[in-house]
């Protein structure tokens, strides 16, 4: 199983677009600034996933969310101001 996935900054309104085959793991090294471009951003909540059985098709989605019409449906989905 693969996660398209989107984590809100508990500090500022940023918001974070992935995917993952491991979504436990990757949350966490997001949480401890593994992450080096999101690391003032820290701590994450994860706020918004979807499954998938490909690794394609998680990374298409990711690609999605990052558009304007991704950023429309997920404003849509979870509180996005």
């Amino acid at each position: 199983m693969f996660f398209a996935y989107v984590i809100k900054s508990g500090e500022f309104n940023y918001y974070y677009k992935g995917h993952t085959s491991n979504l436990e793991k990757r949350l966490g090294e997001h949480n401890s600034g593994m992450t080096k471009s999101i690391k003032k951003y820290t701590p994450f909540i994860l706020v918004y996933i979807e499954q998938f059985e490909t690794e394609k098709e998680s990374i298409e989605r990711e690609k999605y969310f990052k558009t304007a019409a991704g950023r429309r449906y997920l404003k849509s989905r979870i509180l996005v101001p």
